[in-house]
């Protein structure tokens, strides 16, 4: 059908509704930690789907129906559904982090993950951490932008074949108007925006749901007998193959570990987590916000398995990858005004994750690195101006980064294989800050330099599926962490949190 007149103006209308509704929180923040945390008075279900959105960003609402999509050479490798074996983990860990991490951080008035690991070990241990988050955000954050992109060009170009570069074009529209509202409004603007960019991306997938399951000659019992040929309700599988990323293993010891890094150790979301009134609330938000990812990653991957009985009967569009089949569906196949809420809603999920990241990005930089070295005797308003303009720079840094990851490889397995090689380092220190008091800054500090580099390794020279990346790199910095402990004794600052 194309992207027509009435799809631009349903586009236009989010992209500028979202911007301006944004930087209308820009009263809502007076000082440095209002900026970042907020004032504590937002509900914990409020911050519960804001937590959903900032962990679903372009790439899963692209990637995840692509998965879903396609068809694997190997029975093994299993079918459309198992990737819900990870998202088991996910729930999982939630409530281990509940356990475990969360009352930590609220036993101070920290403003920042790093700064459990500063009260626990030292400055040193927190500068290091926190860099590695920095880089890893911003590269992970990057491709998120690259894969929104994607989906702009696909929109343009479809209706305005003679335009060129529009991957690049999309990415700086993406990333501007991002910017604007994160730098205005703060943690205020970003909990906000993503609870309307929700509601959107939700709906619109809704919608694209149910456009395909009336779209199917014979609906529902027509697609159930294609995916049911292709094994696409395979839901879990054994395999002790390693090389395999959607086992029952590796989805449920991965998923555990790999959510308990993300939201456990990572600013990006445990700044939501920081923003709740108490502890109670935020274990509340955390527990909650894992069954709503349950129910998203189900409505996502039964939209893959829809496009794929929707293409046994019309031919597919020509595409350079799977990644493209969803965006491709949207301009050619849905409704006009659908077409243009359905582009919305994928905008909306990179809008809200990058709003996220380039906050939890300055927050870091500003509260972990600045203020403390360099800041001291500057005033709160000044550092208030620098928060912003740090907001910013980290915009452009980003959409810099998505530029040149046009050439990384598929959009969503990428992205989570970046932050999984990270993700195992930060979780091993954390864990050794929370459940031993013999670990000290020599041994957490060699510890995660051993494990990034065996992961850097395992990456490069391994077939290791990539949902196994977070448990080795865990027990790796754990190990190495604890035995260098011992070996060089130093004193340590145990937090009020730690059992043994």
């Amino acid at each position: 059908m194309g992207f027509s007149t009435i799809d631009y103006a349903v586009l236009l209308v989010y992209l500028v509704g979202i911007t301006i509704f944004g930087t209308l929180f820009r009263k809502s923040h007076h000082t440095v930690k209002d900026y970042f945390v907020g004032a504590k008075k937002t509900h914990w279900l409020v911050i519960s789907l804001s937590i959903v959105a900032t962990e679903t960003s372009t790439l899963t609402l692209v990637g995840v129906p692509a998965l879903a999509y396609t068809v694997y050479a190997r029975p093994e490798q299993g079918g459309a559904l198992t990737y819900l074996q990870v998202v088991f983990g996910y729930i999982i860990a939630r409530i281990i982090i509940s356990v475990l991490f969360i009352p930590a951080y609220f036993e101070g008035d920290l403003l920042t993950a790093y700064e459990l690991l500063a009260r626990r070990f030292g400055a040193s241990t927190k500068h290091f951490a926190a860099s590695l988050f920095l880089i890893m955000r911003a590269l992970a954050e990057g491709v998120r932008v690259f894969a929104a992109s994607l989906v702009l060009a696909a929109v343009i170009g479809a209706s305005l074949p003679g335009l060129a570069h529009l991957w690049l074009w999309s990415i700086v529209l993406v990333g501007l108007l991002t910017i604007i509202y994160t730098f205005e409004g703060g943690i205020a603007a970003v909990i906000w925006t993503d609870l309307i960019q929700l509601v959107i991306y939700i709906g619109g997938s809704l919608l694209a749901a149910w456009q395909l399951l009336h779209m199917v000659p014979g609906g529902w019992p027509t697609i159930a007998a294609h995916a049911e040929a292709a094994n696409k309700f395979q839901l879990l599988s054994f395999s002790w193959d390693l090389t395999l990323p959607f086992t029952f293993w590796a989805g449920l010891v991965g998923g555990t570990f790999l959510t308990m890094a993300s939201h456990g150790t990572d600013q990006l979301l445990v700044q939501r987590l920081l923003t709740c009134r108490d502890k109670r609330d935020s274990q509340k938000a955390l527990i909650a916000s894992g069954f709503i990812v349950l129910f998203q990653f189900v409505l996502f991957l039964l939209i893959g398995v829809m496009l794929y009985a929707y293409y046994q009967h019309v031919p597919a569009p020509a595409i350079a990858s799977n990644d493209g089949i969803f965006p491709a569906f949207i301009v050619h196949s849905l409704p006009h005004g659908i077409a243009g809420l359905v582009i919305a809603a994928v905008f909306a999920a990179a809008m809200s994750n990058l709003s996220g990241s380039l906050n939890s990005l300055a927050s870091t930089t500003v509260l972990d690195f600045y203020r403390p070295l360099a800041g001291r005797d500057k005033s709160d308003a000044q550092i208030l101006r620098l928060s912003r303009w740090c907001t910013a720079a980290w915009g452009v840094v980003l959409i810099g980064i998505a530029i040149v990851a046009k050439d990384w490889g598929s959009v969503f397995t990428v992205g989570l294989s970046i932050a999984s090689l990270v993700y195992g380092p930060m979780l091993g220190a954390f864990l050794l800050g929370v459940l031993t008091t013999r670990a000290n800054q020599p041994g957490v500090m060699t510890g995660i330099g051993v494990s990034l580099g065996c992961m850097l390794l395992v990456k490069n020279y391994t077939p290791l599926a990539w949902t196994w990346y977070v448990l080795v790199g865990t027990v790796i910095c754990v190990t190495v962490g604890y035995l260098t402990s011992l070996a060089f004794p130093a004193a340590s600052r145990p937090v009020a949190s730690v059992k043994r």
